[in-house]
């Protein structure tokens, strides 16, 4: 009889499976998904599941109604529907989250990579900038921010980016210092490829595993700022359903002990947005983790 060799079986786990495959055995990771991904729905279909407009919506006949059948999370001191209001005000606090963490994750990363790769007195500069930037309390430099340009929704998406510029500036920067020496780099480097080439083709693909980590988590952070700046009446303006705002309504109208509702909500939803995306972050860090794809 013949023997016939067979090829020895090789491995078709890529690092993105792997990754995938870490990542589904993480329990809190998997929470987190399900939750942003209602949340992200919720917010999607509010226009179709519950039509709204702010301007026209108010019932003082039904004013400060508990929660019932009818109107599941009752109502505010101007008669309108609390749920209605808080579905609507998904769209919003996830709106601003998603595009200050997008506009602060663009500079930021690309102001690390140009400071870890040409150092000098460019890095000097992008450090002294990151420096100033941390040295105030990320809340307290948006409210400083939005005070002098004035209050608006998307002055307040612009505050609360500048104030997360300088994680990713760090982030990529850190992550660059060591993989500019590494022998592909150099090699690159050394057959005269141009700077671009290196920076975005070379060196981004090693900074964008903790950039992701770090971006899901700056979401939840982007939500709960956005929110403060909306309380403090610097955020989205009246009678936009935006979560901070509707507190703020709440506390300073003085019905947080007889109406609690008005306040329970929306705070309920911030708390859940930035638990969604805090244990989505960590799901994702322990599944890109580059010792755990070994």
């Amino acid at each position: 009889m013949a023997l016939t060799a067979t090829a020895p079986k090789t491995s078709n786990d890529t690092p993105t499976r792997l990754a995938i495959r870490r990542f589904m055995k993480s329990s809190s990771g998997k929470i987190g998904l399900v939750m942003a991904v209602f949340l992200i729905l919720l917010a999607l279909l509010a226009p179709v599941f519950k039509p709204y407009n702010p301007a026209t919506d108010r019932d003082y006949i039904n004013r400060l109604k508990p929660p019932s059948a009818e109107r599941v999370f009752g109502t505010d001191n101007l008669g309108r529907d609390v749920f209605t209001r808080v579905i609507h005000g998904s769209r919003i606090s996830l709106q601003v989250g998603l595009v200050a963490v997008a506009l602060s994750l663009t500079i930021g990363t690309l102001l690390g990579l140009v400071a870890g790769y040409f150092r000098g007195g460019i890095e000097i500069l992008i450090g002294w900038i990151t420096d100033i930037l941390l040295a105030f309390p990320s809340t307290l430099l948006a409210i400083a921010i939005v005070a002098v340009v004035g209050p608006s929704l998307t002055n307040a998406m612009v505050a609360v980016s500048i104030t997360q510029i300088p994680v990713y500036i760090r982030l990529a920067r850190s992550v660059v210092l060591s993989a500019r020496e590494l022998d592909y780099v150099q090699a690159a480097t050394a057959l005269g490829a141009p700077n671009r080439r290196i920076l975005l083709r070379h060196l981004l693909p090693n900074a964008l595993p903790p950039i992701i980590v770090q971006a899901t988590l700056s979401i939840g952070t982007a939500t709960l700022e956005t929110a403060a700046l909306g309380f403090l009446g610097l955020g989205a303006q009246p009678p936009a359903p935006e979560w901070g705002a509707m507190l703020s309504d709440a506390f300073r109208g003085g019905y947080a002990l007889n109406s609690p509702w008005t306040m329970i909500f929306p705070g309920l939803f911030i708390m859940l947005t930035v638990l969604a995306f805090n244990l989505l972050g960590d799901g994702l860090r322990d599944a890109l983790d580059p010792r755990a794809l070994k």
